[in-house]
């Protein structure tokens, strides 16, 4: 069966399984106004987060578009997601990888984004430092990162989250990166939750990121 069609279909199933909601309104999360970039902070020591503007997705493809406004809103930029899907290429069938967040990120943020892909279907300890590094880096930097995951994947509070197809970034982490936090656009009931990074690492397996 077609990836992309597979991906459709899936994330319907997908979405109605995990009873996500998928339409909300733009909610302010450690944020500036709009245009100006909202400014990175510093906790405690091994922590780290972007201010950003969390916004729901208002259908079941539109992860990556919502993904991705979440990243630019980190640098300022306010676009609606429909102009970063017609620039992403998004239908009903969804978006295609993660080659295309980045190629989009990188128009609006020239050269700050590239993509890794983690092609096996469980992530590697090297993998997993890599993803680790890459958020790390990213979030000191003010950037958030954009993640393709497949299947299934629990949190820090041991919540289950599964989606056969799905785009969600990476605002904050903490204990040196080994937790990270998400801001899931189709879930605008939690918004964000913890997650330990090699659990990430499995769930992008397969897939890519962009940082």
């Amino acid at each position: 069966m077609n990836l992309i069609l597979r991906r459709s279909m899936l994330s319907v199933a997908g979405l109605l399984m995990t009873g996500a909601a998928v339409a909300g309104p733009a909610v302010a999360a450690h944020a500036a106004p709009a245009g100006t970039a909202p400014a990175a902070k510093n906790d405690r020591p091994g922590q780290h987060r972007v201010g950003y503007e969390y916004q729901a997705q208002p259908n079941y493809y539109y992860c990556g578009p919502a993904s991705t406004r979440i990243a630019l809103s980190a640098e300022g930029k306010d676009v609606s997601q429909d102009e970063l899907a017609a620039k992403l290429g998004t239908t009903e069938n969804g978006t295609d990888s993660a080659i295309d967040i980045t190629r989009v990120l990188n128009e609006y943020a020239p050269g700050r984004y590239k993509t890794t892909e983690i092609s096996s279907d469980v992530a590697s300890n090297e993998q997993v430092e890599q993803l680790r590094s890459d958020v790390r880096a990213a979030v000191d930097a003010g950037e958030p990162v954009v993640a393709n995951v497949l299947g299934s994947a629990v949190d820090a509070d041991g919540v289950e989250h599964s989606y056969p197809g799905h785009y969600l970034t990476v605002v904050e982490y903490k204990d040196d990166g080994h937790t990270v936090k998400i801001a899931d656009p189709a879930d605008p009931a939690a918004q964000e939750y913890w997650m330990d990074v090699k659990a990430l690492a499995n769930w992008i397996a397969s897939r890519g990121y962009s940082s």
